[in-house]
């Protein structure tokens, strides 16, 4: 119950005890909360003070609001730490969901200027270019833009584009990858984006870059990749330097 007496503001009240609520599992991920005017009626506050803590739970990425719809308790956010290089696939399998692709295209094509800088090829060498849309329980994650040098990497085919790239470097091609650079930046969905993961333009994506190395630190991957906001997370684990002052 909200006890206007408290010290606490009754926006943050109301938050928590719709966070209680969703940990007790009373509401579930897709649930639709009570609008904003049952919520006013029900505490005897102001809308505008419901809506306060609405928003504060939407963006901590615990709700999500639909437009002429309503408030739904959002889907849990998948969690990948930034310690150790695994691949999609592998990510997906090691947390229990059953990964998947929709391969947008598969072609050989001339390096841009941009993939061949990171590759550190020539603007005319030969590039596997693919885009994919990838998949946990047949739900879209990320739009992953991806380009290989064709000269490194033998044989790729458009049915290697549908399963994992890794293995099939490492198990087919006995190469060992070694290492990769990555960055991330946050941004908001596009046009393209939203259409093909789902989600509305203007949401939260993660934008990331990453290059990938062979242990004889040549580069052969080139990725850039568009993760849902409200379904993924990251986590990197930071010990303190020993000889820190």
């Amino acid at each position: 119950m909200i006890d206007k007496s408290s010290p606490l503001p009754i926006y943050y009240q109301i938050q928590e005890m719709i966070r209680k609520k969703m940990n007790a599992g009373e509401w579930e991920p897709g649930d639709m909360l009570p609008s904003e005017r049952i919520f006013a009626e029900e505490f005897d506050v102001s809308r505008m003070t419901v809506r306060q803590a609405i928003i504060e739970l939407v963006n901590e990425g615990l709700l999500r609001r639909e437009k002429g719809k309503g408030t739904f308790v959002a889907e849990k956010k998948l969690e990948q730490t930034l310690q150790g290089l695994t691949s999609f696939t592998e990510d997906m399998k090691a947390r229990g969901f059953e990964p998947g692709n929709v391969l947008n295209y598969f072609r050989v094509t001339e390096a841009s200027s941009d993939a061949a800088k990171a590759l550190n090829i020539k603007e005319n060498d030969k590039v596997y270019e693919m885009q994919r849309i990838r998949l946990a329980d047949k739900e879209p994650m990320a739009l992953e833009t991806t380009y290989i040098n064709a000269n490194l990497i033998k044989g790729l085919t458009e049915e290697h584009a549908g399963k994992s790239l890794y293995q099939y470097i490492e198990k087919e091609l006995n190469l060992k990858i070694g290492f990769a650079d990555q960055t991330l930046e946050s941004a908001v969905a596009g046009k393209k984006e939203a259409e093909l993961l789902s989600i509305n333009k203007g949401d939260p994506i993660l934008w990331i870059s990453r290059l990938t190395h062979l242990q004889d630190d040549t580069p052969f991957e080139y990725v850039k990749s568009a993760y849902r906001g409200d379904r993924y997370k990251f986590s990197i684990h930071m010990p303190r330097d020993s000889h820190s002052s």
